[in-house]
């Protein structure tokens, strides 16, 4: 009977603390729940094919000058950022030319580790961005993945990397490269503080609500300039520029008016074309064959534009692991296999 008694007892709290989590789940729109329980389900970490040992060409004798890339690292898109660095450095004339900066916002110890194994031979220098600097800034978007602190970081690269790093490139986790990336690296910037693929051919009233464009003193800031979208998941940056034209204040201003107005519905990308569309340099859309990801709500399915090709992004609400994984791939994913270096990867090439 004392033994029934203590099950009893236990069973009941287990049942209260059932009831209890049911009563009061996580709220979906709660970041900090949010990020806590998807960093719960990676207690197994992901495992990785180590990669092979790049070394530079015969050219590159020659060739002292280092190539800065700068990505965000987060456990969440971990793979992705594999698939990208791998593909950098596997088309890279000179990859040991190449310096990876990553932004992480809390310490990962398996997430570095898993850089380590998989790239022995990788330089590379990891920073940690603080938060608090964006915290009340960041307005609710349409997918909750663009309101993540770390998706900001890039307004900050000027201020977190050492001051000799004066030009960068800067890349999202959702993309592989098929060139060379010193031709990119290489581009003309001519004078202006950023470069991009420019597409003049979108509607930007769409990146904007009702309260910007019906504000005259809002809508008069593109005056005396041709505002068009540009993706700010490759971008080169003069870094010195950026630094000169205190340019992350001038991004984060937008982002206090967008506090108090709602002038638009994505997340980092508004702010920056608030500041510069019109204002970048414009290089070839080779080097930015993005939307591959669709749309931000649905991410449908979306073919290759048609043109040269350096630089396949996947930006948008679809990812090329996760479709690849649930076996209902798009047909642009199966250009993104090659490239993953995931040990446990059964990637299906059925439609």
């Amino acid at each position: 009977m004392a033994f029934f008694r203590r099950f009893s007892s236990v069973g009941l709290l287990l049942i209260l603390l059932l009831l209890l989590l049911l009563e009061h789940p996580a709220s979906a729109t709660d970041t900090t729940n949010y990020r806590h329980a998807t960093i719960l389900k990676l207690d197994t970490p992901l495992i990785f094919q180590e990669a092979p040992a790049f070394r530079n060409g015969e050219t590159c004798a020659s060739d002292n000058s280092t190539i800065h890339v700068a990505m965000t690292l987060d456990a969440n898109y971990l793979r992705g950022t594999m698939a990208a660095v791998f593909s950098i450095i596997q088309h890279s004339t000179c990859p040991e030319n190449v310096v990876f900066h990553f932004l992480w916002v809390r310490h990962e110890p398996e997430v570095l580790s898993s850089i380590k194994t998989t790239f022995p031979y990788l330089n590379f220098k990891v920073y940690g961005f603080d938060t608090t600097r964006i915290r009340g800034l960041i307005s609710k978007s349409i997918r909750q993945a663009l309101d993540q602190p770390l998706n900001y970081a890039r307004i900050y690269l000027a201020d977190m990397l050492p001051q000799e790093v004066e030009r960068l490139i800067y890349l999202d986790s959702d993309l592989v490269m098929v060139d060379d990336v010193s031709k990119l690296w290489g581009v003309d910037l001519k004078g202006k503080v950023l470069a991009a693929p420019e597409y003049c051919h979108a509607n930007l009233t769409n990146y904007f609500t009702e309260a910007f464009w019906s504000n005259p003193e809002l809508s008069r800031t593109f005056e005396g300039r041709r505002p068009c979208y540009f993706n700010t998941g490759v971008m080169v940056v003069d870094m010195e520029k950026w630094r000169k034209g205190n340019y992350s204040q001038r991004v984060e201003e937008w982002m206090v008016v967008q506090k108090q107005k709602r002038i638009y519905h994505l997340g980092s990308l508004p702010p920056f074309l608030l500041v510069l569309a019109g204002n970048i340099e414009p290089i070839d859309h080779r080097w930015n064959q993005h939307g591959l990801g669709g749309d931000n709500i649905e991410g449908k399915c979306r073919g290759l534009h048609p043109g040269p090709i350096s630089l396949l992004h996947w930006s948008g609400k679809g990812k090329p692991w996760l479709r690849l994984d649930s076996r209902k791939p798009c047909n642009v994913d199966h250009l993104w296999a090659p490239y993953d270096l995931y040990r446990s990867s059964k990637h299906s090439f059925e439609e």
